[in-house]
């Protein structure tokens, strides 16, 4: 009979759990949008020495004061940075998807975040500067669509394959997200792994609630084979947490071995090898997913709730 109820009620919470869906994609689809983006990289592709001026009028915060007008000349007339634009026009000459894409994850940033400002938005070249791929701030967002050409360019070289893997189109709006998570997600007080852990979890779980519509792997930066390791492997991961009591250790190292980007995670063990990197935020992320399925409590009310409560609250134990 236990048992039985048990069924209903998970029937039931997974029927409900359908229906809010429903509800947010109806309500997403009816916010009215004004998405305004600009194809610098290709009006700076096309100018002439005579069309500085209105470029530099109309994107002043892309042409820095200290650097006279010989500078832009030149690199209109530079090889390398033909060869680059052209690129980038072959890969983005149709921006369609993405404008889409970028269209549906702002209408869900006013949904969760309605006093949240649309920027406008402004494709560049940026000498491939990956770490600055994105950047986001009160009224505007610059793509370097450099960043985003595939894995395998030749561009991209001398770039570590960790870093490589993820500087394709299909992580764009999910890059974008991750700009926008780090702006209400607060960071951390507590020093402790624990604490880091869910911060990048927090992160995670916004994307899950702004890009539905990407896929798990899309939103963590992880092939499909990656995340499928990590969940085959989370049980023993955990464990491993858990037996060396790390979750409220102070060691900086642990970052380093599991949060920040890397070829692999380093647990010292045999698996390492077959691990991606950042496997410690993947981990925070099935905590607080786990807190927010088991707690009644807005979006906004848990991103402001201490590590400790969730991890406590989130029941959290990963299926063997």
């Amino acid at each position: 009979m236990g048992k039985y109820i048990f069924t209903l009620f998970l029937i039931s919470s997974l029927l409900l759990g359908c229906n809010d869906n429903a509800k947010i994609t109806e309500a997403v689809n009816k916010i009215d949008l004004n998405l305004e983006i600009s194809r610098f990289d290709q009006e700076f592709a096309k100018a002439e020495p005579s069309d500085l001026p209105l470029l530099k009028k109309t994107y002043p915060y892309l042409f820095p004061a200290q650097y006279s007008d010989s500078v832009w000349v030149a690199k209109l007339k530079d090889t390398i940075q033909i060869e680059l634009l052209e690129e980038v026009d072959h890969e983005f000459s149709n921006f369609e998807q993405e404008e889409a894409d970028l269209e549906l994850l702002f209408k869900h940033i006013k949904y969760y975040f309605p006093r949240f400002n649309i920027p406008k938005i402004v494709t560049v070249t940026s000498d491939v500067d990956y770490e600055n791929r994105v950047i986001l701030t009160d009224s505007l967002l610059l793509l370097g669509l450099d960043n985003y050409l595939g894995p395998g360019h030749k561009f991209y070289e001398r770039i570590s394959n960790y870093i490589s893997a993820g500087m394709d189109k299909k992580y764009l709006v999910s890059d974008v997200a991750s700009a926008f998570a780090k702006r209400v997600v607060p960071r951390p007080d507590d020093r402790t792994f624990l604490a880091q852990v869910v911060y990048y979890g927090k992160e995670l779980y916004v994307k899950d609630r702004l890009i539905p519509f990407l896929s798990e792997a899309q939103r963590i930066g992880y092939s499909q084979e990656e995340l499928d390791w990590a969940h085959l492997n989370e049980e023993p991961m955990w464990r491993y947490f858990i037996e060396r009591e790390l979750l409220y250790a102070t060691d900086n190292k642990l970052g380093l071995r599991f949060l920040d980007s890397a070829p692999f995670s380093k647990f010292g063990l045999e698996l390492d090898n077959e691990s991606p990197g950042r496997i410690g935020r993947y981990l925070g992320w099935q905590i607080v997913r786990a807190f927010m399925e088991r707690n009644e409590v807005s979006l906004q009310q848990m991103l402001s709730l201490p590590a400790e409560e969730i991890f406590k609250k989130s029941n959290y134990k990963p299926k063997k």
